[in-house]
């Protein structure tokens, strides 16, 4: 799952009081923020293995603080205090933890037996990325089903052009395609984790400026 991830944040962004669509992108992502973040400095781990999956070779053996279900609360509840800091408005800051949880479940539809309740064994994930046939059409259709339902329930702000909603419609295609069919990653270096937290705050710029030119239909 990768763009599929972006889904709840359009979903989410479509509600008067929920925090810009650029904060929701980021907290759609927060888990894995924090788990390259993490990997940069050691303390989570992950390891690429040919063949473990059909479409992905990561073999994520070590991720208790971001990728166990109650580590991800844990993010979801610290992002909402976070947005309830700025914005004193407690229905923003459940919004924005809501969307930071959802990528753990999103994640168990997908991963391998990899994500666990509290660090520790068991281990949980339905598989998805070895039924390409499966999980391909699948995110397909949850983000464009999330971008059109976010589209519907918003227009554009007087005099703004819909150059934004181009670039993130576009940056979301080049994303995916980059992620099924670039060459797969050889090794767990720091330049690939660099790389998939610069992607990641690449899109939560193009959402904020996205979320600035748009306004929620009341």
């Amino acid at each position: 799952m990768y763009i599929g991830h972006f889904a709840p944040a359009f979903i989410a962004a479509a509600h008067p009081k929920a925090p810009n669509l650029g904060l929701l992108i980021i907290a759609s992502q927060l888990i894995d923020f924090g788990f390259f973040g993490l990997a940069l400095f050691g303390i989570e781990n992950f390891r690429i293995t040919p063949g473990i999956t059909t479409m992905n070779p990561l073999d994520l053996y070590d991720m208790p603080y971001t990728h166990s279900l109650v580590g991800a609360l844990l993010w979801a509840i610290a992002f909402g205090a976070i947005v309830y800091a700025y914005s004193k408005d407690w229905i923003a800051a459940l919004i924005g933890a809501a969307v930071v949880e959802t990528h753990w479940y999103l994640d168990l539809i997908v991963h391998t037996k990899d994500l666990t309740l509290a660090g520790s064994a068991p281990k949980f994930g339905f598989g998805l990325w070895n039924y390409p046939a499966i999980a391909m059409p699948l995110e397909c259709i949850l983000i464009c089903a999330s971008v059109a339902f976010y589209i519907a329930k918003t227009h554009k702000n007087i005099g703004s052009k819909s150059h934004a909603l181009c670039a993130m419609i576009g940056l979301l295609l080049a994303f995916q395609a980059f992620d099924w069919f670039a060459p797969k990653p050889e090794s767990a270096d720091a330049s690939f984790m660099i790389m998939a937290l610069l992607s990641f705050s690449i899109a939560a710029a193009i959402g904020w400026w996205l979320g600035n030119s748009r306004k929620v239909v009341r």
